[in-house]
Protein backbone atom coordinates (compact mmCIF):
# COMPACT_ATOMS: atom_id res chain seq x y z
CA UNK A 1 0.00 0.00 0.00
CA UNK A 2 1.46 3.42 -0.92
CA UNK A 3 1.94 5.91 1.93
CA UNK A 4 -1.23 7.71 3.03
CA UNK A 5 -0.97 11.21 4.46
CA UNK A 6 -3.83 12.20 6.78
CA UNK A 7 -2.13 14.96 8.79
CA UNK A 8 -2.99 18.01 6.70
CA UNK A 9 -3.85 20.09 9.78
CA UNK A 10 -0.15 19.95 10.68
CA UNK A 11 0.93 21.03 7.20
CA UNK A 12 -0.38 20.36 3.72
CA UNK A 13 1.54 20.04 0.42
CA UNK A 14 2.61 23.14 -1.46
CA UNK A 15 0.19 23.83 -4.30
CA UNK A 16 1.66 23.99 -7.83
CA UNK A 17 0.40 27.57 -8.22
CA UNK A 18 2.12 28.55 -4.98
CA UNK A 19 5.37 26.89 -6.09
CA UNK A 20 5.31 28.80 -9.38
CA UNK A 21 4.59 32.09 -7.61
CA UNK A 22 7.45 31.47 -5.19
CA UNK A 23 9.86 30.90 -8.08
CA UNK A 24 8.71 34.17 -9.62
CA UNK A 25 9.37 35.85 -6.29
CA UNK A 26 12.93 34.51 -6.17
CA UNK A 27 13.58 36.41 -9.41
CA UNK A 28 12.68 39.63 -7.56
CA UNK A 29 15.63 39.17 -5.24
CA UNK A 30 16.13 42.78 -4.13
CA UNK A 31 15.25 43.91 -0.62
CA UNK A 32 11.77 45.53 -0.66
CA UNK A 33 12.99 48.09 1.90
CA UNK A 34 15.90 49.29 -0.27
CA UNK A 35 15.46 52.74 -1.88
CA UNK A 36 17.04 51.94 -5.26
CA UNK A 37 15.21 50.90 -8.42
CA UNK A 38 15.45 47.15 -7.80
CA UNK A 39 14.27 47.60 -4.23
CA UNK A 40 11.37 49.76 -5.37
CA UNK A 41 10.33 47.06 -7.84
CA UNK A 42 10.32 44.49 -5.06
CA UNK A 43 8.35 46.89 -2.85
CA UNK A 44 5.75 47.39 -5.58
CA UNK A 45 5.39 43.61 -5.89
CA UNK A 46 5.02 43.32 -2.10
CA UNK A 47 2.24 45.89 -2.01
CA UNK A 48 0.47 44.21 -4.90
CA UNK A 49 0.54 40.96 -2.91
CA UNK A 50 -0.81 42.76 0.16
CA UNK A 51 -3.75 44.06 -1.86
CA UNK A 52 -4.41 40.59 -3.29
CA UNK A 53 -4.42 39.05 0.19
CA UNK A 54 -7.06 41.56 1.29
CA UNK A 55 -9.15 40.86 -1.79
CA UNK A 56 -8.86 37.07 -1.45
CA UNK A 57 -9.96 37.19 2.19
CA UNK A 58 -12.46 40.01 1.90
CA UNK A 59 -10.46 41.91 4.54
CA UNK A 60 -10.97 45.67 4.79
CA UNK A 61 -8.20 46.38 7.30
CA UNK A 62 -4.40 46.11 7.29
CA UNK A 63 -2.05 43.17 6.63
CA UNK A 64 1.26 42.52 8.42
CA UNK A 65 3.26 39.69 6.86
CA UNK A 66 4.88 37.38 9.44
CA UNK A 67 6.72 34.07 9.58
CA UNK A 68 3.46 32.27 10.39
CA UNK A 69 0.49 32.21 12.75
CA UNK A 70 2.60 31.78 15.90
CA UNK A 71 4.47 35.02 15.28
CA UNK A 72 1.27 36.80 14.27
CA UNK A 73 -0.36 35.73 17.54
CA UNK A 74 2.68 36.82 19.55
CA UNK A 75 2.60 40.28 17.96
CA UNK A 76 -1.11 40.65 18.68
CA UNK A 77 -0.90 39.42 22.26
CA UNK A 78 2.18 41.38 23.30
CA UNK A 79 1.65 44.62 21.40
CA UNK A 80 -2.10 45.13 21.43
CA UNK A 81 -3.31 48.48 22.76
CA UNK A 82 -5.33 46.58 25.40
CA UNK A 83 -4.15 43.74 27.63
CA UNK A 84 -5.40 40.15 27.33
CA UNK A 85 -8.61 39.81 29.34
CA UNK A 86 -9.81 36.33 28.40
CA UNK A 87 -8.68 33.36 26.36
CA UNK A 88 -10.40 30.08 25.63
CA UNK A 89 -9.12 27.03 27.48
CA UNK A 90 -8.68 25.11 24.22
CA UNK A 91 -6.33 27.54 22.46
CA UNK A 92 -3.11 26.54 20.74
CA UNK A 93 0.01 26.78 22.88
CA UNK A 94 1.10 29.75 20.74
CA UNK A 95 -1.72 31.71 22.42
CA UNK A 96 -1.62 30.25 25.91
CA UNK A 97 2.07 31.01 26.41
CA UNK A 98 1.42 34.77 26.08
CA UNK A 99 -1.83 35.17 28.01
CA UNK A 100 -0.59 34.80 31.59
CA UNK A 101 -3.30 35.67 34.11
CA UNK A 102 -6.05 36.26 31.56
CA UNK A 103 -9.34 34.60 32.47
CA UNK A 104 -9.94 31.20 30.87
CA UNK A 105 -13.11 30.73 28.87
CA UNK A 106 -14.63 27.35 29.65
CA UNK A 107 -15.85 24.91 27.00
CA UNK A 108 -18.60 22.30 27.14
CA UNK A 109 -18.25 18.59 26.43
CA UNK A 110 -18.30 19.31 22.69
CA UNK A 111 -15.61 21.98 22.94
CA UNK A 112 -17.87 25.01 22.45
CA UNK A 113 -17.03 28.15 24.44
CA UNK A 114 -19.15 29.55 27.27
CA UNK A 115 -18.31 33.18 28.12
CA UNK A 116 -20.72 33.56 31.03
CA UNK A 117 -19.01 35.53 33.80
CA UNK A 118 -15.85 36.13 31.74
CA UNK A 119 -14.49 39.69 31.31
CA UNK A 120 -14.69 40.80 27.68
CA UNK A 121 -13.48 44.38 28.11
CA UNK A 122 -9.90 43.75 26.97
CA UNK A 123 -8.26 41.55 24.36
CA UNK A 124 -10.22 38.30 23.98
CA UNK A 125 -8.45 35.44 22.16
CA UNK A 126 -10.49 32.57 20.73
CA UNK A 127 -9.56 30.31 17.83
CA UNK A 128 -11.93 30.02 14.90
CA UNK A 129 -11.41 26.26 14.48
CA UNK A 130 -9.84 23.94 17.02
CA UNK A 131 -6.75 22.30 15.61
CA UNK A 132 -7.42 18.95 17.34
CA UNK A 133 -11.19 18.47 17.10
CA UNK A 134 -12.21 20.72 14.20
CA UNK A 135 -14.84 22.43 16.37
CA UNK A 136 -15.93 25.79 14.94
CA UNK A 137 -16.50 28.48 17.56
CA UNK A 138 -19.39 31.00 17.30
CA UNK A 139 -17.10 33.97 16.72
CA UNK A 140 -19.70 36.19 15.06
CA UNK A 141 -21.76 36.15 18.27
CA UNK A 142 -18.65 36.57 20.39
CA UNK A 143 -17.43 39.53 18.33
CA UNK A 144 -20.68 41.39 19.04
CA UNK A 145 -20.41 40.70 22.78
CA UNK A 146 -16.74 41.74 22.89
CA UNK A 147 -17.38 45.01 21.06
CA UNK A 148 -20.36 45.76 23.31
CA UNK A 149 -18.03 45.37 26.30
CA UNK A 150 -15.40 47.66 24.75
CA UNK A 151 -12.91 44.89 24.03
CA UNK A 152 -11.09 43.56 20.96
CA UNK A 153 -11.33 40.06 19.51
CA UNK A 154 -8.26 38.13 18.34
CA UNK A 155 -9.02 35.05 16.24
CA UNK A 156 -6.51 32.31 15.49
CA UNK A 157 -7.66 31.33 12.00
CA UNK A 158 -4.74 29.07 11.12
CA UNK A 159 -7.03 26.09 10.48
CA UNK A 160 -10.09 27.86 9.10
CA UNK A 161 -8.45 30.32 6.70
CA UNK A 162 -9.19 29.53 3.03
CA UNK A 163 -11.73 26.90 4.14
CA UNK A 164 -14.45 28.98 5.79
CA UNK A 165 -15.07 32.72 5.88
CA UNK A 166 -13.04 34.84 8.28
CA UNK A 167 -14.89 35.95 11.42
CA UNK A 168 -15.69 39.58 12.20
CA UNK A 169 -12.64 39.81 14.48
CA UNK A 170 -10.37 42.81 15.12
CA UNK A 171 -7.15 40.84 14.72
CA UNK A 172 -6.74 37.60 12.76
CA UNK A 173 -3.73 35.26 12.54
CA UNK A 174 -3.20 33.02 9.49
CA UNK A 175 -0.47 30.64 8.31
CA UNK A 176 0.22 29.81 4.66
CA UNK A 177 1.31 26.19 5.06
CA UNK A 178 -2.11 25.22 6.39
CA UNK A 179 -3.81 25.96 3.05
CA UNK A 180 -1.23 25.06 0.42
CA UNK A 181 1.28 27.87 0.75
CA UNK A 182 4.89 27.51 1.95
CA UNK A 183 6.14 27.00 5.48
CA UNK A 184 7.57 30.15 7.07
CA UNK A 185 5.07 32.81 6.03
CA UNK A 186 1.75 34.02 7.41
CA UNK A 187 0.05 37.24 8.36
CA UNK A 188 -1.58 39.22 11.11
CA UNK A 189 -4.70 40.99 9.85
CA UNK A 190 -5.46 44.14 11.82
CA UNK A 191 -8.70 46.11 11.66
CA UNK A 192 -6.74 49.36 12.08
CA UNK A 193 -3.22 50.37 13.10
CA UNK A 194 -4.37 52.02 16.33
CA UNK A 195 -4.95 48.57 17.83
CA UNK A 196 -1.21 47.81 17.91
CA UNK A 197 1.89 49.50 19.33
CA UNK A 198 4.63 49.82 16.66
CA UNK A 199 8.22 48.90 17.51
CA UNK A 200 10.03 50.03 14.38
CA UNK A 201 11.47 48.06 11.50
CA UNK A 202 9.67 46.79 8.43
CA UNK A 203 5.96 46.24 7.78
CA UNK A 204 5.19 49.87 8.57
CA UNK A 205 7.08 49.54 11.83
CA UNK A 206 5.09 46.62 13.19
CA UNK A 207 7.41 43.73 12.35
CA UNK A 208 11.19 43.74 11.98
CA UNK A 209 13.12 41.74 9.41
CA UNK A 210 13.54 41.70 5.65
CA UNK A 211 10.21 41.01 3.98
CA UNK A 212 9.73 37.51 2.56
CA UNK A 213 8.46 38.48 -0.88
CA UNK A 214 8.66 35.00 -2.47
CA UNK A 215 6.79 33.50 0.49
CA UNK A 216 4.12 36.19 0.39
CA UNK A 217 3.66 35.69 -3.36
CA UNK A 218 3.25 31.95 -2.84
CA UNK A 219 0.83 32.48 0.05
CA UNK A 220 -1.54 34.66 -1.95
CA UNK A 221 -1.42 32.23 -4.88
CA UNK A 222 -2.58 29.50 -2.49
CA UNK A 223 -5.33 31.76 -1.14
CA UNK A 224 -6.56 32.39 -4.66
CA UNK A 225 -6.66 28.68 -5.53
CA UNK A 226 -10.28 28.36 -4.42
CA UNK A 227 -12.30 26.02 -2.19
CA UNK A 228 -13.88 23.67 -4.72
CA UNK A 229 -12.48 20.64 -2.91
CA UNK A 230 -14.23 21.21 0.44
CA UNK A 231 -17.50 19.50 -0.49
CA UNK A 232 -15.47 16.41 -1.34
CA UNK A 233 -13.69 16.69 2.03
CA UNK A 234 -17.04 16.89 3.82
CA UNK A 235 -18.15 13.67 2.16
CA UNK A 236 -14.90 11.96 3.12
CA UNK A 237 -15.18 13.11 6.74
CA UNK A 238 -18.76 11.79 6.90
CA UNK A 239 -17.49 8.45 5.58
CA UNK A 240 -14.82 8.45 8.27
CA UNK A 241 -17.27 9.30 11.05
CA UNK A 242 -19.66 6.56 9.99
CA UNK A 243 -16.88 4.02 9.62
CA UNK A 244 -15.41 4.78 13.05
CA UNK A 245 -18.80 4.48 14.75
CA UNK A 246 -19.55 1.22 12.95
CA UNK A 247 -16.22 -0.20 14.13
CA UNK A 248 -16.90 0.62 17.79
CA UNK A 249 -14.98 3.89 17.99
CA UNK A 250 -16.04 7.36 19.11
CA UNK A 251 -16.15 10.65 17.22
CA UNK A 252 -14.95 13.51 19.43
CA UNK A 253 -17.25 16.56 19.61
CA UNK A 254 -19.64 14.94 17.14
CA UNK A 255 -22.54 17.20 18.17
CA UNK A 256 -20.67 20.47 17.54
CA UNK A 257 -20.21 22.23 14.19
CA UNK A 258 -16.87 20.97 12.85
CA UNK A 259 -14.60 21.87 9.98
CA UNK A 260 -14.85 19.26 7.24
CA UNK A 261 -11.11 18.59 7.24
CA UNK A 262 -10.39 17.76 10.91
CA UNK A 263 -11.70 14.99 13.17
CA UNK A 264 -10.74 13.39 16.47
CA UNK A 265 -11.38 9.67 16.91
CA UNK A 266 -11.15 7.47 19.99
CA UNK A 267 -10.10 3.83 19.76
CA UNK A 268 -11.23 2.27 23.08
CA UNK A 269 -8.49 0.40 24.88
CA UNK A 270 -5.64 1.62 22.65
CA UNK A 271 -3.42 4.53 23.62
CA UNK A 272 -2.94 7.28 21.07
CA UNK A 273 0.81 6.72 21.02
CA UNK A 274 0.39 3.01 20.36
CA UNK A 275 -2.02 3.84 17.55
CA UNK A 276 0.41 6.29 15.96
CA UNK A 277 3.15 3.67 15.94
CA UNK A 278 0.88 1.07 14.34
CA UNK A 279 -0.56 3.45 11.77
CA UNK A 280 2.91 4.67 10.86
CA UNK A 281 4.06 1.09 10.43
CA UNK A 282 1.19 0.60 8.00
CA UNK A 283 2.24 3.68 6.05
CA UNK A 284 -0.50 6.00 7.34
CA UNK A 285 0.39 9.41 8.77
CA UNK A 286 -1.99 10.72 11.45
CA UNK A 287 -1.34 12.59 14.70
CA UNK A 288 -2.35 12.88 18.34
CA UNK A 289 -3.08 16.48 19.32
CA UNK A 290 -1.42 19.37 17.51
CA UNK A 291 1.84 18.97 15.61
CA UNK A 292 3.55 21.19 18.21
CA UNK A 293 2.80 18.74 21.03
CA UNK A 294 2.31 15.39 19.31
CA UNK A 295 5.61 14.11 20.71
CA UNK A 296 4.43 14.64 24.28
CA UNK A 297 3.14 11.77 26.41
CA UNK A 298 0.79 14.13 28.28
CA UNK A 299 -2.95 14.00 27.68
CA UNK A 300 -4.25 16.62 25.27
CA UNK A 301 -5.00 19.90 27.11
CA UNK A 302 -7.84 20.48 24.65
CA UNK A 303 -9.58 17.19 25.43
CA UNK A 304 -8.87 17.65 29.13
CA UNK A 305 -10.52 21.08 29.07
CA UNK A 306 -13.55 19.48 27.41
CA UNK A 307 -13.75 16.98 30.26
CA UNK A 308 -13.28 14.13 27.80
CA UNK A 309 -12.60 11.03 29.92
CA UNK A 310 -10.53 9.11 27.37
CA UNK A 311 -8.16 11.79 26.08
CA UNK A 312 -5.24 9.38 25.91
CA UNK A 313 -7.02 7.22 23.33
CA UNK A 314 -7.77 9.89 20.72
CA UNK A 315 -5.97 10.50 17.43
CA UNK A 316 -6.49 13.31 14.92
CA UNK A 317 -7.21 12.63 11.26
CA UNK A 318 -7.07 15.62 8.91
CA UNK A 319 -7.88 15.73 5.22
CA UNK A 320 -6.47 17.72 2.31
CA UNK A 321 -7.12 18.45 -1.35
CA UNK A 322 -5.27 15.29 -2.32
CA UNK A 323 -7.13 12.89 0.01
CA UNK A 324 -9.10 10.18 -1.83
CA UNK A 325 -11.96 7.88 -0.91
CA UNK A 326 -9.63 4.92 -1.33
CA UNK A 327 -7.26 6.39 1.25
CA UNK A 328 -10.11 6.89 3.71
CA UNK A 329 -11.21 3.29 3.22
CA UNK A 330 -7.64 2.08 3.71
CA UNK A 331 -7.44 4.07 6.95
CA UNK A 332 -10.69 2.54 8.21
CA UNK A 333 -9.44 -0.95 7.37
CA UNK A 334 -6.23 -0.25 9.26
CA UNK A 335 -8.22 1.18 12.19
CA UNK A 336 -10.18 -2.08 12.49
CA UNK A 337 -6.97 -4.11 12.23
CA UNK A 338 -5.31 -2.13 15.02
CA UNK A 339 -8.45 -2.25 17.18
CA UNK A 340 -8.42 -6.04 16.88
Amino acid sequence: MPPIYLDHAATTPLLPAAREAMLEGFALWANPSSPHKAGRAARAAMEEVRARVKAALGWQGEVIFTSGASEALAIALTRCAVSPAAVSSVEHEAVLRWTGDAARIRVDADGRINTDGVPLNGLVAVQQVNNETGVIQPLSELAEAVRAAGGLLLADCAQGCAKIALPAADLVAISAHKFGGPIGVGALLVRNWAMLRPTGGQERGYRGGTENLPGAMAMVAALEAGQDWLDHAARLRLRLDQGIRAAGGEVVAEHAPRLATIAGYRMPGRSANAQLIRFDGLGIAVSAGSACSSGSLKASPVLTAMGYPHAGEVIRVSLGRETTEAEVDAFLAAWEEIRG
